[in-house]
Order: C-alpha cells, then structure tokens, then sequence
C-alpha cells in the first residue's frame, strides 16, 4: 500500500513538473551580434548616417552641413560644429579646420592625424547630423518655388511632390532639369508622366545643383 501512494505521488510530481514547462515562458534569446554592425559587417556607417542615407565614404561635405565630431574618452574635444560658410570648422586645440570638399571619413582621419601631436592614438568619428548644403531648386509651375533639400537618391517626381505638386498652368510634358555650371549646363528632358505612371524607362537621381524647370 504505501509503495502504491509512493508511485502515485511521483506520477502526480512528474504531470505537474511537465505541465509548468509547457506552460513557463520562453526565455528571452541572448543580443545577437547584429546589433553591432560596425564589429561584425565591418559597415563603419553611424546609425545616424544610415538613418539620412549618408554613406560617410561618398558623402561630400558643404558649408551649413552640420557634424557631429567625436574623439574617445576626450569629451572636451567633441561635440556638434557646424560648417561654416567658408567651409571651415573650429576645433579645440586644432583651430579652423577645412571641412567642405571632403568626405567625412576623409574628415575624421586628418583630424586623427593632427591631433596626434597633443594626444596618445586619437580615435576620431564625424558623422554627419545636418544636411544643408545639398539642395536642387524648383522653377516655374509648381507649388513652391525655391530650393528644398536633397535626399539621398531623390528622383525629379519626388523633388516635384516636396515642392507642392505642379500648378494648374504647368506644362507637365516640358518639363526638364539644368545640371551643369551656367555657361555649361545640361538640358535633361523629364517624362512627368511616364514617372507618375510607372512607365517611364528613365532613371535621374538629382543631383546638388540641379535645378527642375516647369514651364
């Protein structure tokens, strides 16, 4: 007798022991390494960067751009500096440093260079926060004439649709787009409504500079 309550006990253990771990809740898995990107893929692209579609070896730098600068373990050294209009940036210790022109990795490896002379192995970041210095502008027949910002591969239709649409008046099968300095600018022929349809075999991806003309 008292071996059959023992076994009863035991199967009653066993139920109960199995039906909590249907029931407990899956432990949360470890971080993955995805997370960090610049260890595992080898991208050196701030979350930042990616965030605006910047490309910190492609992306060239312009007066009114603003940067994030970051020297490690030196907070007295870092910090957001804009570009100025004469495409300069001042830095402690450094003073005005020539920004405009240069990719920000070029940027962070000739600050690296330079501030070897007052710290041990400097490790330097610039990652770009403000996008002011690319822009295309928007003549003629559209809601908003003027310059808007450019987006990393912004086609002519978007640049149309930030700048409000085409007016009532507009000759939406004239439209074109300059590029080029004056005295040697491009014509570039846009089928509005090739694009708007989908149907359109062109590709443009604007360029800074470029200018949208709606007749």
């Amino acid at each position: 007798m008292k071996r059959l309550c023992g076994l009863l006990v035991v199967g009653l253990l066993t139920v109960t022991i199995s039906g909590w771990a249907q029931t407990a809740p899956p432990q949360q898995p470890a971080a993955s390494a995805a997370v960090l990107p610049n260890k595992t893929t080898g991208d050196k692209t701030s979350p930042a960067d990616r965030a605006a579609g910047i490309d910190p070896s492609t992306y060239v730098i312009g007066p009114e751009d603003v940067l994030a600068i970051t020297v490690w373990k030196e907070p007295q050294l870092s910090g957001t500096i804009p570009v100025r209009p004469d495409g300069k940036i001042s830095l402690v210790l450094l003073g005005d440093v020539p920004a405009s022109g240069k990719t920000p990795m070029q940027l962070a490896s000739e600050i690296t260079t330079s501030l070897k002379k007052y710290i041990t192995d400097p490790n330097v970041s610039v990652t770009v926060t403000g996008v002011s210095s690319q822009k295309i502008f928007l003549v003629g027949e559209v809601g908003h004439v003027g310059p808007i910002p450019l987006t990393s591969g912004m086609s002519p239709l978007q640049a149309i649709a930030a700048a409000g649409g085409l007016s009532p008046f507009a000759n939406a099968k004239h439209i074109y787009i300059l590029r080029g300095e004056q005295g040697k600018q491009q014509k570039i022929p846009f089928d509005y409504k090739g694009a708007l349809k989908g149907t359109s075999k062109q590709n443009i991806t604007l360029q800074s500079g470029d200018t949208i003309v709606v007749p």
